[in-house]
């Protein structure tokens, strides 16, 4: 098996000075001279958590807990 840099050689690859610097029209555009940011996403419905699902983990908690409390007292008594 071979290995191959994927990195091409600096005196190979085309629109670099010599030193590696860049000169001016080779690089993209900045951010800040797009037009417009985009499509507009619409907003998540979703803001929180349903009452049932909320309801049925605190009940199991609240189960587990009381397992815990009833396994401390009867090794205490």
């Amino acid at each position: 098996m071979t290995h191959v840099n994927p990195d091409p050689e600096p005196e190979r690859t085309t629109g670099l000075e010599p030193g590696g610097s860049v000169p001016p029209g080779e690089t993209p555009p900045a951010e800040s001279s797009m037009p417009e940011a985009g499509p507009r996403q619409p907003q998540d419905r979703t803001a929180g958590w349903a009452k049932a699902p909320l309801t049925l983990i605190l009940l199991v908690v609240a189960l587990v807990a009381l397992g815990f409390l009833a396994y401390a007292l009867a090794l205490i008594l």
